[in-house]
């Protein structure tokens, strides 16, 4: 079943109620406390890290209820209530399952079958659910859809190895291919000492690296001329991130379409270079439309201001 905006909202907040009452159930049990109170890695500063420390608090107080029967009402209560939020997080990552057979089908390959990569993706799906956050605007379909992509990228370039590689090495990997296509793009000559400068990596570290990618079956070209890898997105090392940005621009384009003009939406598009063409100035514009410098400047600052009102 697939959820509206509105249900995937609600169920979310469903989730959040009964961490809220899993929390509340084994705060004031010492070993819960003390788990709850350490300082969480820098690592662990998300929604699925606070979801992991309250699981974790659970476990202690479980423990602890060993020694002392008398928290047995309330350890229940807070199993009962980790029980409930996985249950409806399962709902709400499985509403999303049509994404995972969706981004299954474009990236299947010789190196994972599409019933593989659907695995690969509900286990992203999972991810997802297990950070959602309603508060932030975006719909869960458009969050899990990142997390979905990331998994199976993930999962394809570790199974398309002779040797498998730990998950920061694949990334590593991937972040110097980016780098060295851009000074290629760029026509930039560079060493490899520049290279690993350009990513934050030591020399050797990037030289191995590079050696180990280069047994990579992913590059390989199908009877398209196309690789595996040419297939896969480049930009999943974030998927919180991307899937943020990504909302963000439907939300500019969308007020784009509804708030502005003809004109204003020429004028923004040419000044800051939205079309993807090099930016250009407003006396440029205004020769293209008829106008003078000033009046341009004077229509671009009343869209964008129409503009602020609604992003």
């Amino acid at each position: 079943m697939r959820f509206t905006a509105d249900q995937e909202r609600e169920i979310a907040l469903d989730i959040r109620q009964a961490e809220q009452r899993a929390l509340s159930a084994v705060i004031g049990i010492d070993a819960a406390d003390e788990v709850l109170r350490a300082r969480p890695k820098r690592a662990e500063r998300t929604k699925a890290g606070a979801v992991d420390r309250l699981e974790k608090a659970v476990e202690a107080a479980r423990q602890a209820c060993r020694v002392d029967p008398s928290i047995r009402t309330d350890v229940t209560e807070a199993e009962a209530a980790l029980a409930d939020s996985e249950r409806l997080r399962w709902r709400l990552a499985m509403s999303a399952r049509h994404i995972a057979r969706g981004e299954a089908r474009k990236l299947v390959s010789s190196l994972m079958g599409e019933e593989d990569l659907v695995q690969e993706g509900f286990i992203g799906l999972l991810r997802a659910a297990r950070r959602f956050d309603p508060d932030r605007g975006i719909r869960f379909t458009t969050y899990a859809r990142w997390w979905v992509r990331a998994q199976m990228t993930r999962a394809i370039e570790t199974t398309g190895r002779t040797v498998r590689l730990p998950g920061g090495a694949v990334e590593q990997i991937r972040n110097l291919r980016r780098a060295a296509a851009r000074l290629d793009q760029e026509g930039i000559e560079y060493t490899l000492a520049d290279l690993a400068e350009e990513v934050g990596l030591e020399k050797k570290r990037a030289e191995l690296l590079l050696r180990q990618g280069g047994v990579v079956s992913i590059d390989q070209p199908d009877e398209d001329g196309l690789s595996v890898g040419d297939r896969l997105p480049s930009d999943l090392e974030k998927p919180d991130e991307n899937a943020y940005r990504s909302e963000a621009i439907n939300k500019i384009q969308s007020a784009f379409d509804e708030l502005l003009d003809e004109r204003e939406r020429f004028i923004l598009m040419h000044h800051y270079g939205l079309d993807g063409q090099e930016a250009k100035t407003m006396a440029d514009i205004g020769k293209h439309i008829g106008l003078s410098r000033e009046r341009v400047r004077q229509i671009e600052v009343g869209a964008l201001m129409r503009l602020r009102t609604r992003i």
